[in-house]
C-alpha cells in the first residue's frame, strides 16, 4: 500500500511552489508527517500547525481555521495523504511556510509511515530568500496566480492612490487569512462603513484619521488611514462599493476601537494601492451576527451587537440638548419585535432620525447597535452602524412569514418593564465561594459567567484608583491634560476646563476559602468608598491623612458582590478578570434564610 501511495505523491512540488522557474503542480498531493496545535491566539481561536512532505522535501504549514474540523474529527492526521487545493506561500524570518486555505484528505490512499527521507525546504540562494507567493484554487474563490499579472521584483505601486485598472490581480487573498506573516497579498472587499475624518491633539502633535470596515466572504477587518493617507484615500472609499486593496501594514487589532471579530487590523501606508472593483457581485453586502430580542437581557451593558426585527412602531423626531455642551441632538425612537415574543426600543440619531421613512411592518436589520440598561434594556444605533430594510436574507424572510401569519396579533413582553431586579430574575444569584470560583474555572470559556460572592474587603489598591474622565454626557472616556485648565477628549473632540474623576478600583477580598482580586468601576466604587472619586482626589490634595482614613473605613467591610468573570487579553497574555457589577451590604434576614436553605441540603431524611 505504501508503494502505491508513494507513486501518487507529487515529488518536487514543494520546491516548485517557491520557484517560478520550475513547473507548477496544480493541487499537489502530499503526505502529512506531523500535526500539532498552535499556542492559543488572542481570541482563543484554536489553530493547528502541520508538516507536509513530497518525499523530497518537507515544509511547515499553518491551517486556516475553516480546516479545524478536519483535524478535530480525526480525518486529517499523521501519516495520511492530502491534496492541497488552495494555499499561500510565505517566508517568515528566512523560513518557508505555507498557509493552507483548503485541502482534501485522500482516504482512498490510506495511511503510511513517513515515506523517504525528506529534507527541510530551506532558502539556499539570495533569489530564493525573496518569497514568491501564489494561490492555487480549484474554484477561484481565493483567486489564482495569473502569469500576465505577475508583479516584477522592482515594480512599485503609486503612493496611496488608485492603481490603473487591471484585468487580474496576483493574489486575491481572503480576509480571514491575513496576518503579519502574510506578504504580497491583495484583498477584494466591500466597504461596509466609513467614519468621518477625526482629529487628535496632544502636547506636541496633532493629526487626522479615518477608518473603514472591509468585508469579504471569509470575514471582516478594520483599516485606518492617518494624515497624508487620510487626505489621499478618504474620498476614494464609498460605503457599499468594492475595492482591491494591497500593501497595507497588518497589526494586532485595538479592540477598544472596533467591534469586528478579527485579531488584526490594517493601516494604510505610503505604498498602499486602492483600486475600485468593477465586478461587485462576488462580494457579500453585509455580514450579520444577530442577537434575538429576548436574549438582550443577558447581554452586558455597552456591548455592540447586531439585531433584526419587524418595525412595530416609529415615534416622531424629538430633540434633546446636551447638559454639558448645550448642543441639540435629533433622535427618533423605534419599536422592534421578533418571534421570541419580545419588543425593544431602539434609538436612531441625527440625519438617520430626520430622514427616516421606513414603513411599519418592514423588517429592519441593524449592524452596530449599543446595548443600554436605561429603563431595562434598550438599543442605540452607533454612528459607525448601519441599517438595511427588508434585506434578502433567510432571517428576514423567516421573520416576515412569522409576522404575517401570527406576529401581527401577538402581545409582546417589553424589556422596558424589566428594570432593577429584572437582571437578577434573568440571572438568578448563584453564590460561590472563592475556592469554587477557582476550581470551576469560571470565566475560562468564551462567554462571560455571572455569580454572586459574599466576601470581605481586606485591601484596596490606592495607586491608580481613578482616572480623569470627559465631562460630556455619556462619554466617560479618559481625557489628557494639555495645559493647566485644558483637558482634551479625543472621542468628543472637545477641551474641558477640568475632568470628572471616576473609580477604577482594584480590591482584594477574602472569604473562608481564599482570596480574590476584583475590579470595580465608578458606581460600585462610590458605594464601597462612601464618596465620589472627585471628592477623594480633592481630599488627597488638601489632607492626605484624612484621605487615608477614608480607605481605612472602607476596609474590612463585608459585601454581597455581583460579579462577571471573563477572559481578558493583556498583550500576549490572557487572564481571567473578575468585574463587580454591584455591591450590596449584607441583609442579615436574607442571609439567614439563604444559610438555612444551605443547611437543609445536608439534612438526612
Amino acid at each position: 500500500m505504501a508503494s502505491d501511495s508513494a507513486s501518487q505523491v507529487s515529488v518536487g512540488a514543494l520546491s516548485a511552489i517557491f520557484d517560478d522557474t520550475k513547473p507548477q503542480v496544480q493541487e499537489p498531493i502530499l503526505q502529512c508527517v506531523q500535526i500539532k496545535p498552535l499556542p492559543p491566539q488572542q481570541n482563543n481561536q484554536e489553530r493547528f500547525r502541520a508538516v507536509f512532505s513530497d518525499i523530497s522535501n518537507y515544509v511547515q504549514t499553518m491551517l486556516a481555521t475553516q480546516l479545524n474540523h478536519k483535524v478535530t474529527s480525526g480525518l486529517l492526521r499523521k501519516g495520511c495523504f492530502v491534496r492541497l487545493k488552495s494555499f499561500q506561500a510565505n517566508a517568515v524570518k528566512g523560513k518557508k511556510i505555507l498557509i493552507i486555505l483548503d485541502l482534501d484528505v485522500l482516504q482512498e490512499l490510506g495511511e503510511s509511515e513517513k515515506l523517504g527521507e525528506p529534507r527541510p525546504l530551506e532558502n539556499k540562494t539570495e533569489d530564493e530568500e525573496k518569497p514568491q507567493p501564489t494561490t492555487i484554487s480549484s474554484n477561484g474563490f481565493y483567486g489564482c496566480k495569473s502569469q500576465a499579472s505577475s508583479v516584477q521584483p522592482n515594480s512599485r505601486p503609486q503612493p496611496a492612490r488608485p492603481a490603473l485598472p487591471s484585468a487580474a490581480h496576483t493574489t486575491i487573498y481572503p480576509i480571514e487569512a491575513i496576518s503579519p506573516y502574510s506578504h504580497k497579498w491583495t484583498i477584494k472587499a466591500r466597504c461596509t462603513s466609513k467614519s468621518n475624518i477625526k482629529t487628535w491633539h496632544n502636547r506636541n502633535t496633532e493629526g487626522r484619521l479615518f477608518s473603514v470596515n472591509l468585508l469579504d466572504d471569509s470575514g471582516e477587518i478594520r483599516a485606518t488611514g492617518f494624515n497624508d493617507q487620510c487626505d489621499m484615500l478618504y474620498d476614494i472609499f464609498q460605503e457599499g462599493s468594492v475595492y482591491y486593496i494591497s500593501n497595507c501594514r497588518v497589526q494586532i487589532a485595538k479592540k477598544q476601537f472596533t467591534n469586528l471579530n478579527n485579531d488584526y487590523e490594517l493601516t494604510f501606508e505610503r505604498d498602499t494601492v486602492v483600486e475600485k472593483g468593477e465586478d461587485q457581485s462576488d462580494v457579500p453586502q453585509v455580514r450579520f451576527n444577530f442577537t434575538t430580542i429576548s436574549d438582550l437581557q443577558s447581554v452586558e451593558k455597552d456591548t455592540t451587537i447586531d439585531v433584526i426585527g419587524v418595525l412595530k412602531e416609529a415615534g416622531e423626531v424629538s430633540q434633546i440638548v446636551s447638559k454639558t455642551t448645550n448642543k441639540p441632538y435629533n433622535k427618533r425612537e423605534l419599536t422592534l419585535v421578533d418571534n421570541t415574543g419580545y419588543s425593544v426600543r431602539l434609538t436612531i440619531w441625527g440625519s438617520a432620525a430626520l430622514n427616516f421613512s421606513t414603513l411599519p411592518e418592514s423588517v429592519m436589520a441593524f449592524k452596530g447597535v449599543k446595548v443600554s440598561d436605561f429603563g431595562g434594556r434598550s438599543l442605540s444605533l452607533l454612528s459607525s452602524g448601519s441599517v438595511t430594510v427588508d434585506p434578502d436574507i433567510e432571517e428576514a424572510h423567516r421573520l416576515k412569514g412569522w409576522y404575517e401569519a401570527q406576529g401581527r396579533d401577538e402581545g409582546f413582553k417589553s424589556h422596558a418593564s424589566m428594570s432593577g431586579t429584572a437582571t437578577s430574575a434573568a440571572r438568578p444569584d448563584h453564590f460561590k465561594t472563592i475556592a469554587q470560583i477557582r476550581e470551576e474555572q469560571l470565566g475560562m470559556s468564551e462567554e462571560a459567567v455571572y455569580f454572586s460572592l459574599k466576601a470581605t474587603v481586606i485591601y484596596i489598591k490606592q495607586e491608580n484608583i481613578c482616572y480623569p474622565a470627559c465631562l460630556s454626557e455619556g462619554c466617560n472616556k479618559k481625557v489628557t491634560e494639555l495645559d493647566p485648565g485644558q483637558w482634551r477628549c479625543e472621542r468628543c473632540d472637545k477641551t474641558h476646563p477640568r475632568p470628572e474623576y471616576r473609580y477604577i478600583m482594584l480590591v482584594n477580598v477574602s472569604d473562608h476559602t481564599g482570596q480574590l482580586w476584583l475590579s470595580c468601576f465608578d458606581e460600585v466604587g462610590k458605594v464601597m468608598m462612601g464618596t465620589s472619586a472627585d471628592q477623594i482626589m480633592d481630599l488627597r490634595q488638601m489632607d492626605e491623612r484624612a484621605a487615608g482614613e477614608v480607605f481605612q473605613d472602607a476596609n474590612c467591610r463585608t459585601w454581597n458582590f455581583r460579579c462577571r468573570a471573563k477572559i481578558d487579553h493583556f498583550g500576549d497574555q490572557q487572564r481571567i478578570r473578575y468585574q463587580v457589577s454591584s455591591a450590596r451590604p449584607i441583609n442579615y434576614s436574607e442571609e439567614a434564610s439563604r444559610l438555612a436553605e444551605q443547611i437543609d441540603l445536608y439534612t438526612i431524611p
